[in-house]
């Protein structure tokens, strides 16, 4: 077993939020073991798992339930601890409290009782897929679970048409990745690319790119592909060219341009004079130029 840190013991009535692996239990920090077996208690979404992930490092700190049914009753409970100068330690059954988990309201009680909360950095299912994806894009949107009903999915789907550079996150159980992969092609289009990660950290960890129109045929090619739960990337896409709005006089000096140089040419050069956005002279250069053939 490994050696624990000491828990500084003096430091009492803090609500500690707790990152817990999403799968293999020995994605633990040497902080978060060290803080568990420090705390007087730990709030838990489920206490049955809890005790799993407890039992195989040897901590025997008391757990009591704080989950989706029960989390605004169980705020005044936590308090009445840290009020008792006692720590607690929030986790839930994987990855980070409150990051689609339940846990938000407790820390928004606790702080606004004026005690603090202290984050306990670790395993992030979101992160991890993103990390070993290969998407290429300087941001990402992380959304969560999308809606259960059909209807009200493609909604909010529609909303994210327009965050373009951006990688899109999403979290999907396994009885609902069918119809929601469907309704992302339906929103998207066929071409764009998902990643499916799912089982991460486990033994039948899988992470498959493909495009959006043969998700479906590669996720029900096996059985075992449809199980386990799932962390969706879609890829980032270019924003279109709004070439309606080129500058008059910048689309007259291309079209003169045009006539006597090369395309490519006659972009630079007109880019160089009116300061226009050279891939948007591009494009109108070249729809022009397949016009005239």
């Amino acid at each position: 077993m490994v050696k624990l840190p000491i828990v500084q013991k003096e430091i009492k009535g803090i609500l500690y939020v707790v990152a817990t692996p999403i799968g293999n239990l020995s994605d633990i920090t040497l902080r978060a073991l060290s803080i568990l077996s420090g705390v007087e208690v730990i709030a838990a979404e489920h206490v049955q798992t809890a005790h799993k992930l407890l039992s195989r490092h040897g901590i025997t700190t008391r757990v009591i339930p704080v989950h989706q049914h029960n989390e605004n009753s169980a705020v005044g409970k936590i308090i009445s601890f840290l009020n008792n100068n006692q720590s607690v330690a929030l986790i839930t059954d994987a990855g980070t409290p409150a990051i689609s988990d339940p846990g938000a309201k407790l820390v928004r009680g606790v702080r606004e009782q004026g005690f603090n909360v202290v984050p306990i950095p670790g395993a992030n299912a979101a992160i991890s897929a993103l990390s070993a994806s290969g998407l290429l894009a300087p941001h990402f949107f992380f959304y969560g679970f999308l809606p259960v009903k059909s209807a009200e999915r493609q909604r909010r789907l529609a909303a994210l048409k327009s965050l373009y550079a951006c990688i899109l996150v999403f979290y999907e159980a396994p009885h609902r990745i069918l119809e929601t992969v469907a309704d992302m092609a339906r929103t998207f289009g066929t071409e764009r690319d998902v990643t499916f990660a799912r089982e991460l950290t486990k033994v039948f960890e899988t992470i498959h790119t493909c495009a959006l129109g043969d998700a479906i045929t590669w996720l029900q090619a096996d059985a075992n592909r449809l199980r386990g739960e799932f962390v969706l990337l879609l890829a980032a896409i270019e924003p279109p060219l709004q070439t309606e709005f080129l500058n008059p006089q910048a689309e007259q000096i291309l079209a003169i341009l045009q006539k006597d140089l090369s395309l490519k040419h006659a972009v630079q050069l007109t880019a160089e004079i009116t300061g226009e956005n050279r891939k948007k002279l591009y494009a109108i250069a070249l729809e022009k130029q397949k016009a005239a053939l």
